[in-house]
């Protein structure tokens, strides 16, 4: 059904949402792009992200100046996400791969270029992987993230990561968007992705993407161990486990 346009528009309100649903469909924006996407002056489109950015809802990178989802947007959208019920929809099918997989299992949510872990629930086992619950940490250096970057695109990726040197939590991160970008095209080719001792000593874990509808939601499954139980003989098995509960999970989460 058509939208119908209001009695009264007010063009000024209907340009900044234009904005932000532009930063809903790429991970920043440059001046020169609101402009040309509104069809106004320069400086219009330049008042229109200082109010954004007033408000908290867009920030600019120092460096590039581009346009980025600010804290206010952030929070939003984490709020309307939160009304979806992540745990109440993965929780069960999480404590049946932990008791299956004898380990910890994460759900995490893509966070700008990081990755936050909305749901958990950890092994049965007395040496285990700590839940990372309410943690969020850098994307590249986890599989639950590199899942997740694998859906965007190239220049999605350059947006996001705009610069070619990455954070290293342990010696064994990914520490350059180019080394992230080949990982990247190997994990779409086989289909999950994977983490040793990338975000923490020891540890070693493999994730694959959930299917949802809901847009912008980006979600990822992953079953971590302390790495002597997961090697890389097990990935392909422990991920073919997985995708079958992540599209179990994005079904519950219609």
């Amino acid at each position: 059904m058509p939208k119908e346009v209001p009695q009264y528009p007010i063009e000024s309100v209907d340009n900044a949402l234009k904005l932000l649903l532009l930063l809903g469909e790429q991970p920043q924006i440059r001046l020169s792009e609101a402009t040309r996407h509104l069809g106004v002056a320069s400086s219009t489109a330049h008042r229109l992200l200082a109010m954004l950015t007033y408000r908290g809802f867009v920030r600019q990178d120092p460096e590039s100046k581009a346009y980025l989802p600010g804290p206010a947007l952030t929070s939003v959208a984490f709020a309307i996400f939160g009304r979806i019920d992540i745990q109440g929809a993965a929780l069960p099918v999480m404590r049946g791969l932990a008791e299956s997989l004898g380990e910890t299992i994460h759900v995490g949510m893509l966070d700008g270029a990081s990755v936050r872990f909305v749901a958990a629930t950890e092994g049965p086992k007395a040496v285990r992987v700590a839940s990372r619950l309410g943690r969020t940490m850098p994307a590249h250096c986890t599989s639950t993230g590199k899942a997740l970057l694998a859906q965007l695109s190239e220049s999605e990726l350059r947006q996001l990561i705009p610069h070619e040197q990455l954070e290293a939590i342990t010696a064994r991160s990914i520490v350059s968007r180019a080394r992230l970008a080949s990982e990247l095209i190997r994990i779409r080719e086989r289909g999950y992705a994977t983490n040793r001792e990338e975000s923490e000593e020891g540890v070693a874990s493999v994730a694959v993407s959930i299917p949802t509808r809901a847009p912008g939601l980006r979600l990822a499954l992953n079953a971590s161990a302390p790495q002597h139980r997961l090697p890389a003989s097990k990935y392909s098995s422990v991920a073919a486990t997985l995708v079958e509960a992540a599209k179990e999970i994005g079904d519950q989460l219609g």
